[in-house]
Parts: structure tokens; sequence; C-alpha cells
């Protein structure tokens, strides 16, 4: 007999032959040029008209889901992702390896198999309603839009508990596994030793066990994860929660590119299960998705009736005597840290890791240079000291005065959480500083130091978008967002967006019922600018209405569908005609909008010079077809979250 096999890795489906027959979905051994590879079965066969290899060997006896087999299919028509990338994200890293059954290295499915007690979920009358909506909901993809604080869990719970009280699995994915341990915990209370998580940080080992019992179970789980847990060999699937759905981390940004949020509406439609986004800062492009198919379910009550909205002060760069003592904290967030310290509570201090990129900008209005075609901050190219658009390719020589109000000088600028780490062991000697972003030494647990916030061990902390995710520091008075504005100065369609939505996120870390004066400083040379205003009245409606106009007067998603191509060649002269060459090949093609080409954000590497064109198009079928007739010295980016 014969059988097509996907192997694992950057390949196509293969035939081989066996003796015995086989299922669609089953593991094996196969040996594809000297390499011994897992793989999975696809289908029976006719007899080829060439010599087969034979499988080396059937690992499971029980084939994966049927759904998983599809996702394969749908990255590869969807995503072009070669077949084998699909096989790999979901066969674990040596799953051909035999494993010896420890309770240490079963990981968390160990004991699953015991009875739990199942406890009562209590909602209030808002999430009661909220519930009843997404109930009476046709299955498939809905997003919950609930204000920070609102309780979003408490109806994922009810949810996985009905499907749990129906022999039906469910499926958590968070953004960060590591920032997750009070999600957990709140599950564990319900659902006990059936909890499975995955995530990265488990060995080989680990893992592979975990999948083993998974693929092997006939009693329902909660899998909580990020995007690899969705991919978790369970046939019983009848529910698919996405928590913080806004957040970047569910696009794989390394082949294959994905994003989990499509692909497990993809799995939803596909089983006839709920889908559900949850988030208090949907995308643009999933709440109007999701508001064109009338499954906008919104929860906009506190779920704390002692939830108290904490005093916010906007301070404005510009004027200078706001930051007479330090030129980075103004005066009056200063004396709040102090105040701070005095009676035992906890600020934050919060600067967007990505705001490093200079920005240009009028120091005395606030004006910000932008292109006047796609409305983005436009890049500084010191080299040619000239303004660059990376989306459309628009340039300019750098402004000799602000184009606003005539000022002579234009600057610069932009610093980092590690200086301000620096800023304030000078200004309060006897604090206990800490800092938590991307920066923290290998050998710090995210979650250690978590603990150490939570009970009080650390004074001022100083962190990046990691800290704005959902957290609940219970002794934190104070938040203090250093520059506001820092992610606007960068050159894509989605930067106004990802700044609404982190200082949307961070302002909601203060103001949830632990203590009652709670106080929140912006910092920004742009305090009337939409995305800041907005987020500083925590008003979602009003930022999406603002910039769904915006986004259907440039074209960009969900207006169209984008494709970034990228190429980096040793040098400038090679990627330039190269580059230049496909535009103007693809120039006669009616159905594509081409940018110009243009540097890439990281425009100089070590392997050479990057350029980009960002290709968008009302059919997503047009894109994929043009790609067909690329070489393979070309990066493809399909719907990519930012052009960056």
């Amino acid at each position: 007999m014969f059988y097509e096999v996907i192997p694992a890795g950057r390949t196509e489906g293969l035939i081989y032959d066996y003796g015995d027959s086989l299922l669609p979905g089953q593991i094996v051994l196969v040996l594809v040029g000297k390499r011994q590879l897992p793989g999975v079965i696809i289908k029976k066969v006719a007899q080829p008209d060439f010599k087969t290899k034979s499988i080396l060997k059937v690992l499971y006896s029980k084939p994966l889901p049927r759904h998983l087999l599809d996702v394969v299919s749908f990255l590869h028509e969807y995503y072009l992702a070669p077949s084998g990338a699909g096989v790999s994200l979901i066969l674990p890293k040596g799953v051909e390896k035999k494993r010896r059954k420890t309770e240490q290295m079963f990981g968390n499915c160990a004991k699953t198999e015991h009875n739990t007690n199942l406890s009562q979920i209590r909602l209030n009358t808002a999430q009661k309603n909220a519930l009843q909506s997404l109930q009476k909901a046709p299955d498939g993809t809905k997003l919950l839009y609930g204000v920070t604080g609102s309780g979003k869990t408490n109806i994922y719970l009810k949810m996985a508990l009905d499907a749990f009280k129906q022999q039906k699995s469910s499926i958590l994915l968070v953004p960060e596994i590591a920032l997750t341990s009070q999600l957990v915990r709140v599950f564990q209370e319900v659902f006990g030793e059936n909890i499975v998580l995955i995530h990265s940080k488990q060995t080989e080992a680990e893992r592979h066990l975990i999948f083993n019992a998974l693929l092997e179970t006939n009693r329902p789980k909660i899998i909580i994860g990020p995007r690899s847990a969705l991919f978790a060999p369970i046939s019983d699937l009848g529910l698919i929660v996405i928590d913080e759905e806004h957040d970047g981390a569910y696009y794989q940004e390394n082949p294959p590119r994905y994003s989990a949020i499509r692909v497990a509406s993809f799995i939803a439609k596909k089983l006839g299960i709920p889908l559900i986004l949850g988030s208090a800062t949907p995308t643009i492009e999933d709440f109007y998705l999701a508001e064109t198919h009338n499954s906008v379910v919104k929860l906009d009550q506190k779920a704390i009736k002692e939830a108290v909205r904490p005093d916010i002060q906007v301070i404005d760069f510009k004027e200078r005597g706001n930051f007479s003592r330090n030129r980075y904290f103004s005066n009056s967030l200063l004396v709040a840290i102090a105040k701070n310290l005095e009676s035992g509570r906890q600020t934050l201090i919060f600067h967007n890791r990505r705001g490093s990129a200079p920005l240009t900008i009028c120091e005395n209005c606030g004006e910000e240079i932008l292109c006047p075609s796609c409305f983005l901050p436009l890049t500084l190219h010191a080299d040619e000291y000239t303004l660059q658009c990376h989306t459309c390719g628009f340039s300019e020589k750098v402004p000799s005065c602000c184009p606003k109000c005539g000022h002579p000088e234009m600057v610069h600028k932009g610093f980092g959480t590690k200086l301000l780490e620096s800023e304030l062991r000078k200004l309060f000697p006897k604090a206990r500083v800490r800092r938590f972003d991307a920066d923290n030494k290998k050998g710090e647990g995210v979650e250690a130091i978590y603990e150490e916030i939570k009970t009080g061990k650390v004074d001022i902390l100083i962190g990046t978008q990691t800290i704005a995710k959902g957290l609940d520091l219970p002794k934190l008075a104070t938040v203090g967002v250093v520059q506001a504005d820092a992610g606007l100065s960068l050159p894509d369609f989605s930067a106004e967006e990802r700044t609404f939505q982190l200082l949307t996120q961070v302002i909601g870390r203060v103001g949830r019922g632990h203590i009652a004066d709670t106080s929140v400083f912006i910092q920004t040379f742009q305090p009337e600018h939409p995305a800041i205003k907005f987020a500083l009245d925590e008003d979602y409606l009003g930022f999406y209405e603002y910039t769904i106009k915006q986004r259907g007067r440039s074209g960009f998603p969900p207006f169209s569908f984008i494709l970034r191509l990228e190429v980096t060649l040793k040098t400038e002269a090679l990627v330039l005609k190269k580059i230049r060459g496909l535009t103007r090949q693809l120039a006669s093609d009616k159905k594509l909008k081409i940018s110009p080409p243009c540097p890439a954000f990281h425009e100089r590497t070590n392997k050479g010079y990057t350029w980009q064109i960002v290709i968008r198009s009302k059919s997503r079928k047009a894109l994929t077809e043009m790609c067909e007739s690329l070489d393979k010295s070309f990066k493809i980016v399909l719907d990519p979250p930012s052009l960056l």
C-alpha cells in the first residue's frame, strides 16, 4: 500500500510504501534523503510509476485529530507555508524518541485523570448578559469587547465549564505564559488537575510527553498557553478563547509566518465551535470584521464596585518648567513617587521599548513630520539627512524649521529603560528599583520578578509593554508614562493603534479597587494627539471611529490585504537592481497597488542591505498568485501586523 506523507521541515508531501493499512493523521518515521524525519500520513494513494521508499516505523497508532491535518493545508494555501513547516508546528521536537514516563517529565498531564470538584462561577448582571449574548450568537468567531477590569476571565471560565460538562476540551491562548500565573490559578480553582500548560519554557521531553498524553486521552482538558497551544492534539475540542487578542505575540514572525487568530478562526469554523476573542482594546481589523458580522459582545461595566477611576494628569513635555528637577520625570510625578515611598506603595514607570527610534518633532509646538500620502511618521536617514516614508517611498529633506510654527529647530531624540533606571536610583537612593523588560538577564525568571513586585519587595518598577499585559498589582498606586507619544514616531500604519492600546492597558494597571486613591501621569510632546486623548478617556469606540475613517482614506486594513516583500543582498546596488526589476514586472497588474521600493526599517545588517515594497490589494488571491512567480530570494510576509 502507498501513502502520501508530509515530513516535518520545509518540504511537501512524498509517496512511501508500507505493508499494513494506515490512517490519515498517523505519525510515522520516514527517510528524506539520508535523514530520518517524523511525518504525518495524509492519505492513501495509488501506486506511483516510480520506485518508493518504505515507511521506517509507525510512531503512534492513534492518528492526529482531523482538524490539525486541515490546519496544515490552511497554512499552505493561506500563508504559502511549506506543508512540512505546518507539520513542524504540530509535532514536538524529538517525537520519534522513546521517553521514560516519570512524574517530573510528564509535566502537568500526569494527574489529569483524577476527578475534580467543579465549583460554581458567580457572574454579575453585566457578565450574565454578555454570556447570554455569546451563547445566542451562531458558532464561529465572536469578539468580547470588555473594558479593563470588567471580568472577562469569569466568562471564559463559565464557557469552558459548560464545554467541560459536555466532555469537550477548551484551548485558552494567552500572549505570554510567564505573565499568566494569576489566570492559571483561577482556572485551577475550577478545573484542578485537568489544566494542561503548554509553553516554550518546557523541555523537549516535557513537551513530548504532554503531546503523548493529550493524543491518547479520552477525557476533556483545559489547555492554556501561547499560540503554540493552538496545535494541541485534542480530538474533542469544544471552545477556543484568545485573551488579549490585540497582542502582537499572536503573529509568528519566523517561518512559517501566521496569525494564531486566523488559524483559530479556521479551526472554529471547521469544527463548528465558538472562538472568543477577548480584549479591552481589540485590533481595528478584528473589531471591524466582528461588527460587520454582528458578533461584537460588549462588557462595559467594572467587575469590582470599589474600582475608582484614577486621577490622570497630562504633563506637556514642551513646558520645560514641568521638568525643573529632572529632564525625564516631571516634578509632579517625582512628588507622587516620594509620597508612595513614604506610605509603602508602589510606582510603575512605563516606557515603550520601541520608542528608541528617533522622533522628528518640533520642540516648540509638538508638530511631527508625517508622510503626505500615508499620514504616517517619517523616519530620519542621517546619512542622507532626509526623512523617508517606509510605506510609500516618499522622501524629503529634513526641514530647517517647523512647517507649522516656524520654530528654527526640529529635534530627533529617544531614550530607554536602562537610562531611566539609573536616573531613578540617583533620585531615590534608598528605593528598591526593579527593571522589567526584554533586557532582563536570562537567569531572572519572569515569574519570580512578578512575585517580588506583587509581595511588595519592589518600590519602583520600570517596565516596557511586557508589564502592561493584564497584570494585577495590588500595591500599585501610581503609573508614570515617561513619553506617551514615543510609539507614534514609528513609520507604520498601526503605530497610533499600538500607542492607544498600550496606554489604555498600562492605565488599567491602577484603579482596580485595591487602593482608593491612585494616579496616572502621562508625559507627552503631543497632549492633543487623538490616540493619547482617546486613551486617557478610555474611549475605545471613539478611537475606533477615528481610525477606521483614516484606514478607509489610506486603503490600509481592513479595507485591503497587505503583502510585504523584502530582499537582502550584499550591496545596495544589487538590492536596488533586484527590487526595482520586480516593481517594473508587477506594475502592469491592475489588481495590485505597489509602493515604490524603499529601505526596510532595519536597512543594513551583517547580511547586507534590505529593501522592501509593500503591495496592497482588495483580493488576497491576487497577492498569493503573484507570490508564485517570485524566486526564493524574496522574503514574503502576508498580512503583517506592522510594516516594520
